[in-house]
């Protein structure tokens, strides 16, 4: 899967001269947490979240009139809160290159390009939404936790013996394991009894973790 399959096309965006009070109307309008920044030409210039808005906003506390504040802030332009050096994506990267760089930065979204043009953006909600996809959580059926020798065939041997049952897989997720001899595998089954199911997985060597109808 692609990012461009997952990002949210023709994302909002604002110019690099808006105030930080009609930002944060932008983000809170259009319920999102960060807007790619452009400038008069319509390039990529920044790219600002509302952490930047809310810290440079002035306290409740202040003893500033709300006069003052309202002048101060339309002072304060998006340009001198924004992010410059952008760390961007192209649209034709695998989804798990993004969500590398997202954690290996430590940031919440990426705007998504095509050469020189922004097209898109994909943030970690998208990636939560997949996560579920993967897990099947909006799925009935019944959820294994195995940890399976991390041998050839193994993942073939399982899906034969629960089709052999009549079943059917409807998620699965790998991950690693306790050490390098093994991977930890959650597996959404329907169509199958699972007392009867784990006897034949065991059988395989997989060990249980945990089982549970979801």
């Amino acid at each position: 899967m692609l990012v461009r399959e997952r990002m949210t096309h023709n994302p909002i965006t604002i110019r690099e001269d808006t105030s930080l009070y009609d930002a944060l109307k932008v983000m809170r309008d259009n319920k999102v947490r960060r807007l790619p920044v452009l400038n008069k030409e319509g390039k990529l210039v920044g790219i600002v979240s509302e952490k930047d808005l809310l810290y440079a906003s002035p306290s409740p506390a202040t003893s500033l009139s709300v006069w003052e504040i309202n002048y101060l802030t339309s002072k304060i332009t998006v340009r001198e809160l924004m992010t410059k050096n952008v760390i961007t994506i192209c649209e034709d990267c695998p989804l798990e290159e993004a969500a590398r760089i997202m954690v290996d930065n430590k940031i919440g979204g990426l705007p998504v390009m095509r050469g020189d043009q922004l097209v898109g953006i994909i943030t970690e909600t998208d990636l939560f939404k997949i996560f579920l996809e993967l897990l099947g959580a909006r799925t009935q059926g019944t959820r294994f936790t195995l940890l399976v020798p991390d041998k050839k065939g193994m993942l073939a041997s399982m899906a034969q013996e629960i089709a052999q049952m009549g079943g059917n897989i409807v998620a699965l997720g790998t991950f690693l394991g306790e050490d390098p001899t093994n991977r930890l595998i959650t597996l959404k089954v329907q169509d199958v009894d699972k007392e009867e199911l784990w006897p034949k997985l065991e059988k395989l060597g997989i060990k249980l973790v945990d089982v549970r109808e979801t």
